[in-house]
């Protein structure tokens, strides 16, 4: 079965699963709300999500609650959370794309390498791979949130503070689940007959990578992404709650949810947007993950 076919052939299955394709319509709706989000703010007549402003405080200088002027209420700064809560979508969907992007090609290359070739290779990046698995996930985070969050960052200044920092630290914390999945599906396929074949004729290591064993990896790469995007803006939004994040006064979820907890009983609504958001676009992904898996069943067979 040839690209466009299959191709074909999972987008039909996919548009068939009501579910996870109305998840996908959530997600293209989140990517662009994300995109035009300065437009959107622009068009309702709502204030910049920096803005603050003690006008739209009560009179014991508390958040007030939606309004026409403020749709979703403000903070206890005075700032617009309707304003907020769409440019941290760019945030939160701009650190997963990146995150999950380098995540998969750090992982990728040690996974494909370590099974490919096997041997000490395999022995010695299975080693550094469960090294890194040994380390409690969220305090490396915070440590290396904490490092390269302040002043020039970190390594020479080549991983600055804000959204850089916390997507080196969700590759970082990531990348060994990508390389164990990879490493299982490539020592299966290099026992594979077309891989031999191709050995036969002559074809380098690095043909049978790129042309043989990289290709019917494609399925599994993708279904692993989609499930790791979630857990990946989950991940931003809990460094950002615990102030290893995404640095004030950038709008992200995680951070809004941090600075509504000690008004929650006063100003529900500061939480409520950025929770819902957050729950959505976590969900959406969660689904379309299930819904792709299961429309790309059976296109793993090498070629």
């Amino acid at each position: 079965m040839n690209g466009p076919t299959r191709a074909r052939v999972v987008w039909r299955r996919l548009r068939s699963d009501r579910v996870a394709f109305v998840a996908l319509c959530v997600i293209v709706a989140l990517v662009a709300i994300a995109i035009l989000a300065p437009l959107i703010v622009k068009l309702v007549g709502a204030r910049p999500p920096d803005a603050q402003s003690t006008r739209y405080l009560d009179a014991a200088g508390q958040p007030t609650g939606p309004s026409s002027h403020n749709l979703f209420g403000t903070d206890d700064l005075g700032r617009d959370v309707f304003s907020r809560v769409l440019y941290g979508a760019r945030v939160s969907i701009e650190v997963a794309v990146l995150s999950t992007a380098l995540t998969m090609l750090i992982g990728t290359v040690i996974g494909i390498v370590a099974g490919f070739y096997g041997g000490w290779v395999d022995t010695l990046l299975s080693r550094v791979t469960d090294i890194f698995l040994a380390f409690p996930v969220l305090l490396l985070a915070l440590g290396l949130g904490a490092a390269c969050s302040q002043g020039n960052g970190c390594v020479g200044g080549l991983i600055q503070p804000g959204i850089t920092t916390v997507v080196v630290v969700i590759a970082i914390a990531s990348w060994p689940y990508v390389a164990r999945i990879v490493r299982g599906q490539t020592l299966s396929l290099r026992e594979q007959q077309f891989v031999e074949a191709a050995r036969c004729v002559g074809a380098s290591d690095r043909r049978i990578l790129a042309r043989h064993v990289l290709p019917n990896l494609t399925a599994q790469l993708l279904v692993t992404a989609t499930v790791l995007l979630p857990g990946v803006i989950l991940f931003e939004a809990a460094l950002s709650y615990l102030g290893v994040g995404v640095q004030p006064p950038t709008a992200s979820w995680g951070s809004m949810i941090s600075e509504a907890t000690g008004v929650f009983t006063t100003a529900w609504w500061f939480m409520l947007a950025p929770g819902i958001a957050l729950l959505i676009c976590v969900l959406a992904f969660n689904l379309l993950g299930d819904g792709l898996q299961d429309a790309l069943g059976g296109h793993t067979r090498g070629r």
